[in-house]
């Protein structure tokens, strides 16, 4: 599983790294959040809600900030109390506040939520990877369906690649066997030895670049360069928005070297009603990358409010 350091839109997902940043970027993603009511000004405040409230958590992400916006509000939706806790920051916090009951629901992301309790787990399918987490997760918790929304590293090429040689979205990473020794590709330099790198698609897919180029993970210097042609082929984030705005062409991933990585919310067992967790169900079987993408877009590229986002799309899935 690769352990990959979110860029400015996503910051992190992973354990140890957004606990650093949090201090230094409260201020700013706090207000720049969304703006639903009865949100804690300190997320990591307050006990236990109380029997009839659910508390939904998000990571110091925009991202999660959206999903949990998306989760809450159509929680709300069906007659549930919600009140919000956002921006927590790493993994080790947010499960603690989990398990302790402090958190009723957090979106998750399942590959990301594995590694960090079985590091070692290398599931082949998404039902073994839920049944993995659930067999080492706290006994106060559990897993509810997985969204088809995954947000992962890709191979992405830039428009200019893509229409040079006639590939497109429903394009396998396999379709660059004949050109990648044409191709420079770009990514984080931990990129370059990891299974989840170059190593898998060669080992996976038969894949030898012309080059490679150290950039960062999935971050402005990466997008910059793929924008520019420095590189031809790039490390993206499935739901970073620079792939809508630069009209970049993500390649599917057939073989699932890059493993799974799909919004999953997490609950606290007691916390959360039948007709609630039917309400979240409900969201993530409409939930997909391209919505997730699309919704990720209008908060990250148009400065639209997650709020406002969230509210909009469950009104058009139907599910508010």
């Amino acid at each position: 599983m690769t352990s990959k350091a979110k860029n400015s839109w996503s910051s992190t997902r992973y354990p140890g790294v957004a606990a650093i940043a949090l201090a230094a970027t409260a201020a700013l993603v706090t207000g720049c959040g969304s703006s639903s009511d009865s949100k804690s000004d300190d997320p990591l405040s307050g006990g236990k809600a109380s029997g009839d409230t659910v508390v939904v958590g998000s990571n110091n992400f925009a991202e999660s900030t959206l999903l949990a916006d998306i989760y809450g509000e159509a929680l709300k939706a069906k007659g549930v109390k919600v009140t919000y806790k956002p921006n927590i920051g790493s993994r080790e916090t947010t499960y603690g506040l989990l398990k302790n009951g402090s958190i009723t629901v957090l979106p998750e992301y399942n590959g990301a939520l594995l590694a960090y309790l079985d590091p070692k787990a290398t599931p082949a399918t998404l039902a073994a990877t839920t049944a993995a987490i659930n067999a080492k997760l706290d006994t106060k918790l559990t897993l509810l369906d997985p969204a088809a929304a995954e947000d992962k590293d890709t191979v992405t090429l830039n428009a200019e690649t893509a229409k040079k040689y006639n590939l497109t979205a429903q394009s396998s990473i396999g379709d660059l066997k004949s050109i990648a020794k044409d191709l420079v590709i770009g990514a984080s330099p931990e990129f370059q030895t990891r299974q989840q790198g170059l190593v898998g698609l060669k080992s996976v897919y038969g894949l030898e670049f012309k080059s490679f180029k150290a950039l960062d993970a999935g971050g402005t210097l990466t997008a910059a360069a793929l924008k520019k042609n420095v590189v031809q082929a790039a490390d993206l984030f499935s739901t970073d928005p620079t792939i809508t705005k630069e009209k970049h062409v993500t390649l599917q991933d057939p073989k699932r070297l890059f493993g799974f990585e799909n919004v999953q919310p997490l609950v606290y067992k007691s916390g959360l009603s039948a007709a609630g967790v039917a309400a979240l169900d409900a969201v993530s079987a409409k939930l997909d990358t391209a919505t997730l993408l699309d919704l990720d877009t209008q908060v990250g590229s148009q400065n639209k409010d997650p709020l406002d986002v969230a509210k909009a799309w469950l009104k058009t899935a139907g599910l508010s």
